[in-house]
C-alpha cells in the first residue's frame, strides 16, 4: 500500500504531505477567520486542527502540476484551474450532503453559483507558486526528519482519530438544516413584521437592519453573548417609538422581539458540542433557501447597477 503510485508519487508520501498540509490550512483558516471575527475560532470541518480542504488541495494541486513546477506562468493557471474545479465541487458535495452552505462568494463579483468567484480563483492562482517554491520544499524536509516506519504509525494514528471525528462531526452537520430552517423562519417572521408596520421609515433601511441583525446574532454563542443586548434592544425601541409619538406599537414590539428572542434561545439550546462548534467556526453558515434568496438579490443589484 505504502509504495504504491498515484501519478508518479507513492501512497506513503502523499498521506504525510496531506496531514501537514491540512494543519497548516487550519492554521491559516483559524488565524484569519479569528482576526475578521474578534474572537477564536476552530475553523474546519472537524474538531481537530486540520482543514481537509487545504490538504486535499494542495496535494491534487501539486500531483496535477509537478511536471510544470519550473514554468511559473503553466503553473499560475493551471493552480487557478484546478483549487477552483475543487472548489467548486466540494461546496456542491457539501450543499447536496448537508443542505447547507458553509461558504458564500454571492456578494463577491464574476461569482458562480456562490461557491466560486474570480478574486478566490486568482488567489488559488497564487498559492500554487507559493506552494511550490516555499512550502513544499519544507513540507518535504519536515516528512524526511523521521524515519519511515514512524511515519506509518504516526499515518494510521492520525487516520484512525480524524476517521472518528469526521463522523461525529458529519453526523452533527445533518442534524443543522432544521435548526437553520427554524432560524430562518424567525428572522423572516421579524423581517416581515418590521417592513409592514409604519415605522416611517423605507422598506430597504428594515432589510438593511434585519440583515445587519442576522449577521450580528449568528454565532453559535449567540444567547451568553448577546441575551442582555436583546433586553436593550427593547429597551432602545421604547424609546424609539415614543420620539415618534407610535407609543401605541410598544406593547407589540415588545411581544414579537420577545418571541424572537425564544426562537432563537430553542434553536441554539439544544445544540450539541459538536454542533456548537460547527457553527461557531462557520458563523455565517447558511441554509439553501436563504442562500438562494441572497444570490438571486446580489444579481438583481448587480443588474440595476
Amino acid at each position: 500500500m505504502w509504495t504504491m503510485e498515484i501519478m508518479g508519487i507513492d501512497v506513503y508520501h502523499i498521506l504525510n504531505w496531506f496531514f501537514i498540509y491540512s494543519f497548516l490550512g487550519w492554521v491559516w483558516e483559524s488565524c484569519y477567520v479569528s482576526a475578521k471575527e474578534r474572537r477564536w475560532v476552530n475553523r474546519g470541518f472537524v474538531t481537530g486542527p486540520v482543514c481537509t480542504i487545504y490538504g486535499c488541495g494542495a496535494v491534487a494541486v501539486y500531483l496535477f502540476l509537478w511536471p510544470l513546477e519550473e514554468q511559473i506562468v503553466l503553473l499560475y493557471f493551471g493552480g487557478m484551474i484546478v483549487a477552483t474545479v475543487l472548489e467548486y465541487i466540494t461546496a456542491w458535495l457539501m450543499e447536496t450532503i448537508f443542505h447547507a452552505s458553509w461558504w458564500d462568494y454571492s456578494t463577491q463579483p464574476y461569482n458562480l453559483q456562490g461557491r466560486i468567484c474570480l478574486g478566490a480563483s486568482l488567489g488559488w492562482g497564487l498559492f500554487t507558486v507559493i506552494l511550490f517554491k516555499v512550502f513544499h520544499p519544507g513540507v518535504e524536509k519536515i516528512v524526511s526528519l523521521y524515519s519511515v516506519s514512524a511515519g506509518k504509525i504516526a499515518v494510521m494514528c492520525i487516520m484512525i482519530v480524524h476517521l472518528m471525528d469526521l463522523i461525529a462531526s458529519a453526523s452533527a452537520a445533518f442534524g443543522l438544516k432544521s435548526k437553520l430552517e427554524h432560524l430562518d423562519v424567525a428572522f423572516d417572521e421579524l423581517a416581515e413584521y418590521l417592513t409592514s408596520a409604519k415605522f416611517h421609515e423605507t422598506t430597504e433601511d428594515w432589510k438593511w437592519k434585519i440583515q445587519c441583525i442576522r449577521e450580528n446574532y449568528s454565532a453559535a454563542d449567540f444567547y451568553s453573548k448577546y441575551s442582555r443586548r436583546m433586553e436593550i434592544r427593547q429597551a432602545v425601541w421604547n424609546d424609539y417609538l415614543e420620539q415618534r409619538g407610535i407609543l401605541e406599537y410598544k406593547e407589540e414590539i415588545s411581544q414579537k422581539i420577545s418571541l424572537f428572542h425564544k426562537k432563537l434561545k430553542e434553536a441554539y439550546r439544544e445544540n450539541d458540542f459538536f454542533r456548537k462548534r460547527m457553527l461557531n467556526s462557520y458563523p455565517h453558515l447558511k441554509s439553501l433557501p436563504r442562500k438562494a434568496k441572497e444570490v438571486s438579490l446580489h444579481r438583481i443589484i448587480r443588474k440595476n447597477k
